[in-house]
């Protein structure tokens, strides 16, 4: 059995190339990809930023070529003898799966002493540094088939969840820093019931922490970006004030916010524009005592400057980055999807569908305006 799939042979250049399908090794998956997303990350993979966990001891350059995908969902055709989902339900072919978008190592300090996976010193990527030089070559979502390793944490997906809201798991589930956040909030005395927020870039995802944080209970919800159609959807997720960047200043939208907050700033500023200018503004937004979550720059996109005195200390503002999902985060974040299926557009997050054929065309669409998910169906 052959896949074909979207090759990102160098920055600006994708192919479509075919690749045998290998048999599963004792533990590993050989999943029908149903539904792929294109991330912020692989957009910065196309253009050629490719410099990812910058300053960590696993800081690398992604080589190419790879199959891009890391955003998926699909259905298991085979296993490498018993494998089980996070449940510890054993994998049958036919079920519906999200699988995780990291393989931790499994025996560095950070997987030894249970933290977040994406922590792990040896981490390996799908779609990013697994790439389709070496067999079995299909470590991406933009391709029929996939190869997933064993230790791969994979997921059922609820039988009532449509893949257009499935294939958004991974990124809602690195919308834990809003829990995060307000974690550390209670830390610094006050009620977190009724919260306010400041989303700060409304692309996937930072709709999907506008999103989570509406769902968690959140009472004040402020939306920026550059496009008013992004912020037209933020009001559909319940955005109760949107600032469009293109046509005011820093000055005006934090007297926006002060408005909307009675003086004092929002309690947990969540940047997620993927630009560090805005880190500068989320710190200006947010109120004393305050959190902001830094969860748009998993690539380096260079540096800012702040007064650590003025915009930390003596303000105690705490400062959480996040870079990228928990593994314990994909089942409650589908969870969480279905249960509020008939109270938000989810599945209006996938704005296009793209064929294989096409991947080129797609990643190009998802870098403007007016998309949201743009979305890989391989076997359209």
């Amino acid at each position: 059995m052959n896949s074909l799939a979207a090759v990102t042979q160098a920055p600006g250049r994708i192919t479509v190339e075919q690749f045998p399908v290998a048999d599963p090794a004792p533990g590993a998956v050989i999943m029908k990809v149903r539904l792929a997303g294109i991330c912020g990350t692989d957009k910065h993979t196309f253009r050629g930023e490719s410099k990812q966990y910058a300053g960590t001891p696993h800081e690398r350059d992604i080589e190419y070529p790879l199959i891009n995908g890391h955003e998926n969902v699909g259905t298991v055709v085979a296993c490498g003898g018993e494998v089980r989902d996070s449940s510890g339900r054993v994998l049958q072919p036919g079920d519906r799966i999200v699988p995780g978008a990291n393989v931790p190592c499994g025996h560095c300090y950070y997987c030894m002493n249970g933290y977040p996976y994406y922590l792990c010193q040896d981490l390996q990527d799908y779609g990013n540094s697994l790439n389709c030089v070496r067999a079995p070559y299909l470590f991406g979502g933009w391709s029929q088939y996939m190869y997933l390793l064993p230790g791969t944490p994979i997921f059922r997906v609820p039988d009532d969840l449509p893949d257009e809201v499935a294939v958004i798991t991974e990124v809602m589930a690195v919308t834990h820093g809003v829990e995060k956040g307000l974690d550390v909030l209670g830390l610094f005395g006050g009620e977190p019931v009724g919260f306010s927020v400041a989303v700060l870039g409304v692309g996937p995802l930072g709709m999907c922490h506008l999103a989570k944080a509406r769902m968690l209970g959140a009472g004040t919800v402020i939306a920026t970006d550059l496009f008013p159609n992004r912020l037209g959807i933020a009001r559909d997720f319940g955005a109760n004030v949107t600032l469009d960047v293109s046509s005011t200043d820093e000055r005006q939208r934090l007297e926006a916010v002060r408005d909307a907050t009675n003086g004092f700033g929002v309690d947990i500023a969540l940047d997620c524009s993927g630009f560090p200018s805005t880190f500068l503004e989320s710190l200006n937004m947010v109120r004393t005592g305050g959190v902001v979550v830094e969860a748009g720059t998993f690539v380096d996109m260079g540096s800012v400057q702040i007064n650590p005195n003025s915009a930390i200390c003596t303000r105690n503002v705490a400062v959480l980055g996040i870079g990228g999902e928990i593994a314990t985060a994909y089942e409650p974040s589908m969870k969480l999807m279905l249960a509020n299926l008939n109270r938000y557009p989810l599945a209006k997050l996938v704005s296009h569908r793209f064929p294989l054929a096409h991947a080129q065309e797609a990643v190009e669409l998802a870098q403007l305006n007016e998309t949201m998910v743009v979305a890989i169906d391989p076997n359209a």
